[in-house]
C-alpha cells in the first residue's frame, strides 16, 4: 500500500470527521430509517428512501476515510530539523519575481489542500517545483500562463 503524507492537523481533522460519522450521523440516520419504516409502505416512501441514501453516503465516507488513516504517513514537521530547505508540511514564504507580490503557502496533503487557507498540495506544480529547494534559491514553475519565476523567501516549520 502507497504511504500518502498528511500533516498532524490533516489526521486530526479527518480523526474529527469520521468519529461525528460513527457517533452521531451514522446513529441519527439509523433512528432515521426506523421511523420512515413505521409509515407504512417502503415503496413509496421517500423520507425512507432518503434516509437510505444518506445511509448509504455515511457510510461510504466513513469506509474512505478510515482507509485514506490506514494508508497515511503522519508528518509533524515540528519535529524535523530546521535545514531551510523545502520539504513536505512546511510553510514558505515565496516573492513572485514578476508581480513583486509576496505570498505564503503551507505544503500539505491532497485531502487538506485549501488554496484559501493558503494550504497547497504536495502534488501541485508550484509545490513540486519548491520540494527540496532552500532559503534563497530562485525556483521556476510552470503554469498554464507561462513559466513564473519564486524566490523562497523563508521555510518555516510551524
Amino acid at each position: 500500500m502507497n504511504r500518502v503524507p498528511m500533516t498532524v492537523a490533516g489526521e486530526s481533522h479527518l480523526r474529527s470527521e469520521l468519529e461525528q460519522l460513527k457517533s452521531v450521523e451514522r446513529p441519527r440516520v439509523i433512528n432515521a430509517i426506523a421511523e420512515a419504516r413505521e409509515h407504512g409502505d417502503l415503496k413509496e416512501n421517500a423520507e425512507y428512501h432518503a434516509a437510505r441514501e444518506q445511509q448509504g453516503f455515511i457510510e461510504g465516507r466513513i469506509q474512505e476515510i478510515e482507509g485514506k488513516l490506514a494508508g497515511a504517513q503522519v508528518i509533524d514537521v515540528t519535529q524535523l530539523p530546521k535545514t531551510g530547505k523545502v520539504i513536505f508540511g512546511v510553510t514558505v514564504e515565496l516573492y513572485n519575481m514578476e508581480t513583486e507580490e509576496e505570498m505564503r503557502y503551507r505544503i500539505v496533503g491532497e485531502d487538506e489542500a485549501n488554496i484559501k487557507e493558503g494550504k497547497i498540495s504536495v502534488t501541485s506544480p508550484i509545490a513540486r517545483a519548491l520540494i527540496g529547494k532552500e532559503e534563497g534559491d530562485v525556483v521556476t514553475v510552470r503554469t498554464p500562463k507561462g513559466n513564473v519565476e519564486y524566490e523562497i523567501v523563508s521555510v518555516e516549520h510551524l
